[in-house]
């Protein structure tokens, strides 16, 4: 299996940084986020397992998220958008090992609940979140916490701060707020709110 592109961030990259999550609905965190990591990566892959693992599918439809993230990476240099069938980051990682060069650099990326939930996931047998490790560096965004990885894992994680301003930012919140009949445009990208509008029935 390999990721299917939607939508191509860089031509060649050398560096990319898989970014996998619900994007129920992308936000304005997910954006800065990427923006600050396409400093250290040419290109950063937003993600959207086919099922995720350790929740169900709800909200906004599938096809419905991936026109989401395609219309703010179409605006976005260095965004791609990708599609995968795993669910695992060990599964997506895989599928991107597929698509991409033997010499393109692969990072994941992700926030400081899905680093702690990565590196305690059961997969079967001892080691694995070492050996994903030793293969793909972990850029970790301070989400509701910095994270602090053990001692011998220093060198393969590296923290990334969160833009001042989107702390408190999440998908979540923008769902609770259009429950509620609260202000929520603003937290997310304005090329997606038309978009948003629809796909959560408010049109």
């Amino acid at each position: 299996m390999a990721l299917k592109l939607i939508h191509r961030g860089a031509a060649d990259p050398s560096r990319v940084a898989l970014f996998p999550g619900a994007w129920n609905p992308p936000t304005i965190a997910h954006l800065e986020l990427t923006r600050a990591v396409l400093s250290r990566v040419d290109e950063v892959v937003w993600v959207l397992p086919r099922a995720f693992p350790h929740k169900s599918f709800e909200g906004a439809g599938f096809a419905e998220r991936c026109r989401m993230m395609e219309q703010i990476a179409r605006g976005q240099p260095g965004i791609a958008v990708a599609v995968s069938e795993g669910g695992l980051y060990l599964e997506i990682a895989a599928e991107a090992r597929e698509l991409y060069p033997p010499s393109t650099e692969i990072m994941l990326l992700c926030g400081r609940d899905a680093a702690e939930r990565i590196a305690d996931w059961d997969y079967g047998k001892p080691g694995v979140f070492d050996e994903i490790l030793e293969k793909h560096r972990l850029l970790v965004a301070a989400r509701a916490g910095e994270y602090v990885p053990p001692a011998r894992h220093l060198r393969r994680i590296e923290c990334i701060p969160l833009v001042a301003g989107t702390e408190d930012v999440s998908s979540s919140e923008v769902r609770r707020r259009i429950r509620n009949g609260e202000a929520w445009e603003h937290l997310v990208p304005s090329s997606i709110v038309t978009c948003v509008r629809r796909s959560y029935g408010l049109d």
